[in-house]
């Protein structure tokens, strides 16, 4: 099981920033998926970015152009650029590590809130 942190989470207004961070207890070049997710009240948790060990990323259609994912393979950290940030990024923002054959670990979450 692989212990996720995330962090980086606050309080933002309509058009500004935040970078989130999440934390791998382990080396992150030995899983095969990491990815950040979302969700808000009454909805379900969705797909907002994910990154491959061979460096392919991948994002929901709603955050394309404005988020980018990154690693830091020495840090054992993924990152998620959150610019233009909308009031409907609001969420809790959740990290996810996949090794394949394994079942996947999440972190606790941080609160992202954009006020308009």
């Amino acid at each position: 099981q692989v212990q996720l942190v995330e962090s980086g989470g606050g309080l933002v207004q309509a058009g500004g920033s935040l970078r989130l961070s999440c934390a791998a207890s382990i080396s992150i070049t030995s899983i095969n998926v990491m990815g950040w997710y979302r969700q808000a009240p009454g909805n379900q948790r969705e797909l907002v970015a994910t990154t491959g060990t061979g460096g392919l990323t991948n994002y929901a259609d709603s955050v394309k152009g404005r988020f980018t994912i990154s690693r830091d393979n020495i840090k054992n950290t993924v990152y998620l650029q959150m610019n233009s940030l909308k009031s409907e990024d609001t969420a809790v923002y959740y990290c996810k590590a996949t090794k394949y054959g394994l079942a996947s670990s999440w972190g606790q979450g941080t609160q992202v809130t954009v006020s308009s």
